[in-house]
C-alpha cells in the first residue's frame, strides 16, 4: 500500500513539474508578454473591417491585418472577408512581415541618451523604407537583413489562419517590407507599444489602411515624434516625391524616403492627424 501511495506521489509530482514547465514556455514563448497590453482579436477585427470600408483608393480588396508587440511576438492576426481565401492568402505573412518593420526601424524619446538617439523619437512607416532600400539609396539591402521565420509563418493548421489561433500568435516571424503598410504602435505617453501591418490591396492603399487601423484603435500617440513626411499632424505618413529617372530603372526621391504612387492612389494626404 506505502508503495503504491508513494508511486502515486511520484506520479502526480511529475504531472505538477509537466505543467509548471509549460506555463514557463507559455511565458518563455510570449517574451515580455508585450501582447497582454495590446488590442486582441477581436479589436484587431472591429479595426481593420471599419478601416477598410473607409478605404476608396486602391483594388477595395478585403485585407489582413496583424499586431505585434515590441518584440516582434505576433499578438493577433485578422482578415475582413467571408473566410481566409476572400483576400490574397499571401498577404497574411505579408502583413506580420509589415508590422516587424513598423516596430523595427522606429523610436521613442527613450532612444536618447548620453548624448545620441532622437529626443523625440523617430517613426518610420514601412512606405518610408522604399526609397531608401532600393541600389543607391542609404539603407540599401535593409530588405534583406530580417529574413521571415517560414517555419513560424506556416505552422499549424491552416484553417486557423486569421482567426483568433492563428499559428502565428506568441511566435517571433519577423521580416522586413519596404512598401506601404506597417507602421509602429505608440500609446499615450508617446511610446512604443507594438507594430500593426496590414495587406492585401496595392502598397498605397494598404497604407491608408493601416493608418486608419492604429487611429481606429487609438494607438496613434506621436504628435510631436520625429519623422521624415514633413507633415508634423502625419510624421510617418507616406511619401510620393519620385520623379522617373530619365536614363530608366528607379526613380529618384528628392527626399530619399518616396513611395511610388499606385493604381487609383488618393487620400493619404486627409488621413486623421495622429495624437498629442
Amino acid at each position: 500500500m506505502l508503495q503504491k501511495r508513494l508511486l502515486y506521489r511520484a506520479a502526480a509530482l511529475a504531472v505538477a513539474l509537466i505543467c509548471l514547465m509549460g506555463v514557463l514556455n507559455a511565458d518563455d514563448k510570449g517574451g515580455s508578454n508585450g501582447c497582454k497590453s495590446l488590442p486582441g482579436y477581436s479589436q484587431l477585427k472591429a479595426a481593420l473591417v471599419a478601416a477598410t470600408a473607409t478605404e476608396t483608393s486602391g483594388l477595395n480588396n478585403q485585407m489582413w491585418g496583424t499586431i505585434v508587440d515590441k518584440d516582434g511576438i505576433v499578438c493577433a492576426v485578422a482578415f475582413t472577408g467571408v473566410n481566409r481565401f476572400a483576400q490574397w492568402p499571401g498577404s497574411r505573412v505579408i502583413s506580420a512581415q509589415k508590422a516587424n518593420t513598423g516596430i523595427a526601424f522606429s523610436l521613442d524619446s527613450t532612444s536618447s541618451s548620453g548624448g545620441s538617439g532622437q529626443p523625440n523619437g523617430l517613426s518610420l512607416s514601412s512606405a518610408n523604407l522604399y526609397s531608401a532600400v532600393n541600389p543607391g539609396g542609404s539603407l540599401y539591402g535593409l530588405q534583406a537583413s530580417n529574413p521571415v521565420d517560414t517555419e513560424r509563418a506556416y505552422d499549424g493548421q491552416s484553417s486557423q489562419y486569421g482567426t483568433s489561433q492563428d499559428p502565428m500568435v506568441g511566435n517571433k516571424v519577423g521580416g522586413i517590407n519596404v512598401f506601404g503598410g506597417g507602421l509602429a504602435l505608440y500609446g499615450p505617453d508617446k511610446k512604443i507599444v507594438g507594430g500593426v501591418g496590414v495587406s492585401g490591396d496595392t502598397s498605397c492603399a494598404d497604407h491608408n489602411i493601416a493608418w486608419r487601423v492604429r487611429n481606429n484603435l487609438g494607438l496613434d500617440h506621436l504628435s510631436g515624434v520625429g519623422g521624415v513626411s514633413g507633415d508634423p499632424a502625419r510624421p510617418d505618413n507616406i511619401i510620393f516625391d519620385i520623379t522617373p529617372n530619365p536614363y530608366g530603372g528607379t526613380g529618384v526621391s528628392a527626399g530619399g524616403f518616396g513611395h511610388p504612387t499606385c493604381l487609383n492612389t488618393s487620400g493619404s494626404n486627409t488621413l486623421p492627424p495622429v495624437q498629442p
